[in-house]
């Protein structure tokens, strides 16, 4: 049968009630059983199957496995994972995951989904609790080094344990001998404890600060301070301990003193929860937003601050804090960036990317800020480092207002997707300063008559009469010879050839009268057009280079008329842009004209006020044919 894990243990947090179904036959987990009970078999699947392909991506198994059978979130959404019920095994005992009691599966089946999910069981290797916990739970994860933790370390655990979060604790080892190794005080080295509550009590006159631990052996217990049968429960009240729920059971589970805990262990992480993933009834949640992204070489892969050029045209997103937490003067925040699938692309090579983000003051102004803003701010945060993990996260701590979250790599040019997730203790609002797709294009003139002409435009009446002949008309041929003469002579432009289609989309862009040909006044207002693209090409060519880096595109095309998106930015950028990640001033003059044809068309043919045209297929192949 199909096999999809949900935990029903009383911890867990409620399955959410919808998910995406992800087998390749577009069949949900009930649909997927239901054809299996119909036909009488059992479930094998497809997608995920039982060969060496699912076990390793780069290494060569070193047995030979036999697949037998026994007798989740990721990225912002939840995933029905569908399995069936073979595992791997050798010489009849489960190679990976197993139970102690050899007739228990499930956590071999959920590490089966766990491997389904990442592409293959080798993809697992170098996993991280944290991450774990994310991928079972949708929450977001933080790890605090608790001898550098912050002041109010307390507060920030004691609300986590409020809004439902799951806290773990460890002690580092500094050899793999150290492991599982036992202290005086009956702590475990390199092992996972959870933290189960956070308290106060009063001993002695003076509040202590508590905190309770759970070694998930079910056994073996901190033997100091405040331990389960420690002199100091005896001078507190039986009601407390009531509260509290302390007792003397070796159940693993101990309360010990804040102090203590700091000074004997190591590491904390959290996994903070959303909203859908705590019952309902659940007095505290966090207010979570999303945002989904790509770094796109070329366009938006601008890296670090320490590439000042390209920095600013990475995806930039606009969080508005607008409420203080309770009886505070700041709004906290936890601000996550995770790099997607990069577990899964490991069988092509790729690796973690160095990730972070930093965090500015938002100026008035709703659009996506340039180069200069970054050259003259300084962040008001930033991620604590950047680093080649699959999530960075950090918590802050500022006042109400706007600012602006630059999610990045740490080097430019490099590819992913991305997810920035924003828990927030009040709501917060966020958007990608991404503008609404715009086009400003002057109306074109009138055409001015013979008596009204001045010098120039006589003399350049006389240059077009001699390509033309005398219907004063130029063909595409003719147009290529005229602008391939011009534009060689044109000093600091690199340029291969303006092509003959670029000249047929230059007569349909301009051409008036339908004829396929230019006439003089048509063909004076694409010069002068050409007059100024040139010396928006030549102020962005910031190093003289002849050519055009593609990150400055942006503000080129806006300069001329267009303003887009990073969508349309990108299909640009990987349409004209070279390996070198520069246009030359022909693909930029492509650029421009594919754009105003595109622009002039769709203007003509929407209804007035109205940002979208209906196009039967004959008005759709005809539009196509003519950009």
């Amino acid at each position: 049968m199909p096999y999809t894990y949900r935990d029903s243990s009383p911890r867990a947090p409620p399955a959410p009630q919808t998910a995406r179904a992800t087998h390749s036959t577009g069949q949900t987990y009930k649909e997927l059983k239901l054809e299996c009970q119909q036909k009488g078999t059992l479930f094998e699947d497809c997608d995920f199957p039982a060969n060496d392909s699912s076990l390793f991506y780069s290494e060569k198994p070193p047995i030979p496995f036999v697949w037998k059978r026994p007798g989740f979130w990721q990225h912002n959404e939840w995933l029905d994972i569908v399995i069936d019920d073979r595992l791997p095994t050798f010489k009849d005992r489960l190679v990976f995951l197993h139970s102690a009691d050899h007739n228990e599966f499930w956590s071999a089946l959920l590490e089966k989904a766990y491997a389904k999910l990442n592409g293959s069981y080798e993809a697992l290797k170098g996993g991280s609790t944290i991450e774990a916990m994310e991928d079972f739970t949708g929450g977001v994860g933080e790890m605090y080094e608790i001898k550098k933790a912050p002041e109010n370390f307390y507060e920030i655990l004691k609300k986590a344990l409020k809004r439902g979060s799951m806290v773990g604790c460890s002690i580092d080892i500094s050899s793999a001998a150290e492991s599982e190794a036992r202290t005086p005080y009956g702590l475990i080295k390199g092992h996972a404890y959870s933290v189960t509550g956070i308290d106060e009590v009063n001993y002695q006159g003076r509040n202590v600060k508590l905190i309770r631990v759970r070694n998930p052996w079910g056994q073996v217990e901190w033997n100091g301070a405040w331990s389960d049968n420690a002199p100091e429960w005896r001078s507190i009240n039986p009601s407390e301990k009531r509260r509290l729920y302390q007792t003397a059971l070796d159940d693993g589970e101990f309360w010990m003193k804040f102090d203590d805990f700091q000074s004997r262990f190591d590491k904390v992480e959290i996994c903070n929860l959303t909203p859908d993933a705590l019952e309902d009834n659940a007095t505290h949640k966090w207010e979570v937003t999303v945002h989904q992204g790509s770094w796109v070489r070329g366009a938006t892969a601008g890296g670090c601050r320490n590439f000042i050029e390209t920095f600013w045209t990475n995806p930039q997103i606009k969080l508005q804090l607008t409420e203080k937490d309770h009886g505070e003067d700041d709004c906290t925040f936890i601000a996550a960036l995770m790099q997607k699938d990069r577990r899964k692309l490991k069988k092509l090579g790729a690796q973690m990317l160095t990730i972070g983000f930093a965090i500015y003051e938002s100026p008035r102004q709703d659009e996506h800020l340039t180069k200069d803003f970054f050259r003259y701010h300084p962040s008001k945060a930033r991620s604590k480092t950047y680093i080649n993990v699959r999530e960075v996260s950090d918590r802050f701590a500022l006042p109400p207002g706007d600012y602006i979250v630059m999610p990045t790599t740490f080097e430019p040019h490099q590819e992913a997707d991305f997810c920035l997730r924003i828990f927030s203790e009040k709501k917060a609002i966020t958007k990608e300063m991404d503008g609404n797709v715009n086009v400003d294009l002057p109306e074109l003139p009138e055409p001015s008559s013979p008596q009204q002409e001045t010098e120039e435009e006589e003399q350049f009446r006389t240059l077009f009469k001699q390509i033309a002949g005398q219907d004063m008309e130029i063909s595409a041929e003719e147009l290529e010879y005229v602008l391939n003469a011009v534009l060689k002579k044109t000093n600091n432009i690199k340029f291969k050839k303006i092509s003959l289609l670029s000249c047929r989309n230059i007569i349909s862009l301009m051409d008036s009268t339908g004829n396929g040909k230019l006439e003089f006044n048509e063909f004076k207002i694409f010069w002068d057009k050409l007059k100024k693209w040139i010396g928006i090409y030549l102020h962005f060519d910031s190093d003289q280079s002849g050519t055009m880096s593609s990150y400055e595109l942006r503000l080129a095309l806006k300069a001329a008329g267009f303003q887009l998106n990073n969508y349309l930015l990108q299909l640009i950028v990987l349409r004209y842009s070279d390996d070198q990640y520069q246009i030359e001033f022909d693909d930029f003059l492509n650029c421009l004209i594919r754009l105003e044809n595109a622009s002039r068309v769709f203007q003509a043919l929407s209804a007035k006020n109205r940002d979208f045209i209906n196009l039967n297929i004959t008005d759709f192949i005809n539009l196509t044919m003519n950009i």
